[in-house]
């Protein structure tokens, strides 16, 4: 059910669109049902979309495209910015810069980077939060996470992916112990990409004299433009950096825990191991 206060949380592309959709549709002489029918939701969920009470999905505004859009392409050009007001509002400064990266070097200490997050494990993780999230917003954030993944297939030009990963965030289940599993099965998947490279920080790391990655997690990117910068968040606040000195001072820090990763053959091994463990 479409909730009241989602109409207050919707963002101003969301409600463009829904305004520009309503025109469309009345242009066309189509009541809220009849387009439901065409594009395959009911008459409720076209209100819904219309009044704000339930934003467009992006599967909705590929159809709205097709059944009403004339040809002139707005609802698929604003799906991407559809998806950007459905971020969290800390996330929302660093989206498009992931989106336009040439390369995004990724270090995570607790759970999986979101961008290699399957549907399950987002929901898992985004749905046990505290406070609990309502169900559709978890849907709407799950959604909008796992869309990310089409930078693993940017062609112009390709994007050059590296996650290092601790061995504990491997070994920590959201969900289920098939959830984990199945996001494992995926990240191998995603480590054999001709783009992608993942390493795995062992647990015994900070026995071996040093751990360069005690400080926290970070996400490094260089954009189109040759611009680096150094995305930093913990408890729902965030940091984008683009001071050069402190750029270049966490790629330091970011190339010395690289050094003390598994290699990545090593570290597709050791994934592949966990992903066939045995719990009871």
């Amino acid at each position: 059910m479409a909730r009241a206060e989602n109409k207050a949380e919707a963002g101003s592309t969301a409600q463009l669109l829904a305004a520009l959709a309503k025109a469309f549709r009345e242009q066309q002489e189509l009541t809220q049902e009849e387009l439901g029918k065409r594009i395959g939701y009911t008459g409720s969920a076209i209100s819904a979309m219309e009044t704000g009470a339930q934003p467009a999905s992006d599967t909705m505004l590929a159809k709205l495209e097709e059944a009403i859009g004339g040809g002139l392409g707005i609802f698929e050009k604003a799906r991407r910015f559809v998806l950007l007001d459905k971020y969290p509002a800390q996330f929302k400064n660093f989206a498009l810069v992931e989106q336009e990266a040439v390369t995004l070097s990724s270090y995570q200490t607790f759970v999986v980077d979101g961008l290699f997050q399957t549907p399950e494990y987002a929901r898992a993780l985004i749905g046990g939060g505290f406070p609990k999230l309502p169900e559709e917003k978890v849907e709407e954030l799950v959604e909008a996470r796992v869309a990310r993944r089409a930078l693993f297939d940017r062609s112009e030009p390709t994007a050059m992916i590296e996650l290092i990963l601790e061995e504990s965030a491997l070994r920590r289940p959201f969900g289920s112990w098939d959830v984990l599993r199945d996001q494992l099965r995926s990240l191998a998947a995603d480590a054999e990409r001709d783009n992608v490279s993942v390493q795995v920080l062992p647990l015994e790391r900070g026995v071996r004299g040093g751990h360069a990655g005690a400080a926290g997690s970070m996400v490094l990117v260089k954009t189109k433009e040759h611009h680096d910068v150094v995305y930093l968040e913990i408890e729902e606040e965030s940091l984008l950096v683009s001071e050069p000195a402190k750029v270049a001072r966490l790629t330091h820090r970011y190339a010395k825990i690289r050094t003390q990763a598994l290699s990545p053959d090593d570290s597709l091994s050791l994934i592949r191991k966990l992903a066939g463990e045995e719990r009871t």
